[in-house]
Formats: structure tokens, sequence, C-alpha cells
């Protein structure tokens, strides 16, 4: 079966390769997955599982930021400063910190998304170093 008519679940495509391209497209999914996997009904507003998960309490802030982790893992296979990669871990150290606050932490996984703020770093690496990697959204 060629790429094209690969089967996704959910949207997903996650591809197995370790080229600059396959690396982006998981994290890309992951971020989704985690940030904007489910629109609240009558909202049209977007949550991922970062929040849903996030409400189980102290587990699952720790279960969301182990997911989080898996794209700062991403990034240092794709060669990353160091700078950067502290920067992202401080992003999910952060939103775990705040969101293991009862009721309030909640409210706060909702606004701020440190998958997407992750996401943002990595993208601006590979639209530097590895400009193939770019994908023209329109």
């Amino acid at each position: 079966m060629d790429d094209a008519r690969r089967p996704t679940r959910m949207g997903f495509e996650m591809p197995a390769g370790k080229d600059p391209a396959s690396v982006r497209k998981r994290i890309e999914a992951m971020e989704q997955l985690l940030e904007r996997s489910f629109t609240v009904p009558g909202t049209n507003y977007p949550i991922g599982l970062d929040s849903v998960v996030g409400l189980v309490p102290v587990i699952g802030d720790f279960v969301t930021a182990a997911m989080g982790a898996y794209i700062v893992w991403e990034a240092n296979n794709l060669g990353l400063p160091k700078w950067k990669l502290w920067r992202m871990a401080g992003n999910i150290a952060f939103d775990t910190a705040l969101g293991a606050i009862p009721v309030a932490g909640d409210a706060f996984d909702l606004v701020f998304r440190s998958n997407t703020r992750n996401l943002k770093i990595v993208k601006r690496h590979l639209d530097k170093h590895h400009p193939s990697t770019r994908v023209i959204e329109g």
C-alpha cells in the first residue's frame, strides 16, 4: 500500500522514518492529539488529551507530561540545540506544575498549551535547517 493510501485513525498519521519530514509529521500529530483533538460542543473551542486526562488528579498531569516529553525526545533526535530542549522541557514542567493545582490547574490547562509552544520551536528549527520539510497550508 503506498503512502497516499495509508490508513489513518482520527486523522493522525504517524510515519515511521527517521528523516526530518517524518519526525515533523509525528510531532505535529502528537501536538494535535494532546492539544486539539476534540471540540467542546457548542463552543467550537478545541481541546485535547492534555486537558481531558489532566482532569484525573495527580496522575493525569504526569501522564500528559510524559506524552509531551515525547516531543522533546523527538526534537533531541533532530539535533535541536540544548537551550531549545531546555526551553521545551521548561514549557512542559510549567504546564505540569500549574496543571496539578486542583480546579484552577484544569482551567490553566485549557489556556496554556505547552505542546503547541514546543511544536512552534521545532517548526522554526526545521524551517531554518531542513527547509524541504516545510508544509504550505492553504
